[in-house]
């Protein structure tokens, strides 16, 4: 795929992640300071809907990623992040308290649930599961559609089978999960990572989740924990 394509889908992808609206030709121009026409970009979208990686919601609306989109963002065009130095200092003070390991993963996913604007989901010894922020996660506008709100909420119920099964896997390094992929449901997406003592953890957002942020709490945590 050309480079100028690849330029044009990192911009739909990161501020659909932003903002959660459908980005339109004009605003990539005039945000973005592209030299180039909103007719140009026009062309370079329907490049990107005949590769199957963004799709218009609506005749007149703009862009979103698909599925597919956000795997090739995820997978070769995002990046490394490094997560704010207050925010990597606050999420290490959590793990390093006095305490038992399983108290100390609790706090952290409280507060990662916080900085994601979504659901944390723990799988703690002897099966214990532990979840937290689901308020964060029915507040974004992808799940004001009740059909999502009734998928999603039946994965949910099932959360202690999704945990046992997932803990049977090893995830030795942070692993996204998108879309179909995604074992909380279609319209999700989760980053996932095994810590020592057999503890999965997980992040759960909709399918634009900010995958970089995600990966780089995952990457702090194993290296303090691990």
């Amino acid at each position: 795929m050309e480079d100028k394509l690849k330029k044009i889908l990192v911009c739909v992808v990161e501020d659909v992640i932003r903002t959660g609206e459908p980005v339109g030709s004009q605003y990539l121009v005039e945000t973005y300071g592209l030299d180039v026409s909103p007719a140009t970009i026009r062309n370079w979208f329907a490049e990107l809907e005949e590769l199957g990686l963004i799709t218009q919601t609506h005749t007149s609306s703009g862009r979103v990623p698909t599925e597919k989109g956000y795997r090739l963002y995820a997978d070769e065009l995002m990046g490394r992040k490094s997560l704010a130095h207050k925010v990597a200092q606050d999420l290490e003070e959590r793990l390093k308290v006095d305490g038992e390991l399983d108290q100390r993963l609790k706090a952290v996913a409280k507060y990662a649930a916080e900085l994601m604007h979504g659901a944390v989901v723990l799988g703690l010894r002897e099966n214990d599961s532990f979840y937290t922020g689901l308020s964060h996660l029915f507040t974004q506008p992808e799940f004001r559609h009740w059909g999502q709100v009734v998928d999603l909420s039946s994965v949910l119920d099932r959360l202690d089978d999704v945990l046992m099964r997932l803990r049977q896997e090893r995830f030795s390094e942070p692993q996204l999960r998108i879309g179909s992929e995604c074992p909380f449901g279609n319209a999700c997406g989760t980053a996932l990572v095994s810590l020592r003592g057999g503890a999965l953890f997980g992040i759960i957002g909709p399918m634009r989740m900010d995958y970089r942020q995600a990966l780089a709490i995952l990457n702090l945590m194993q290296k303090n924990v691990n």
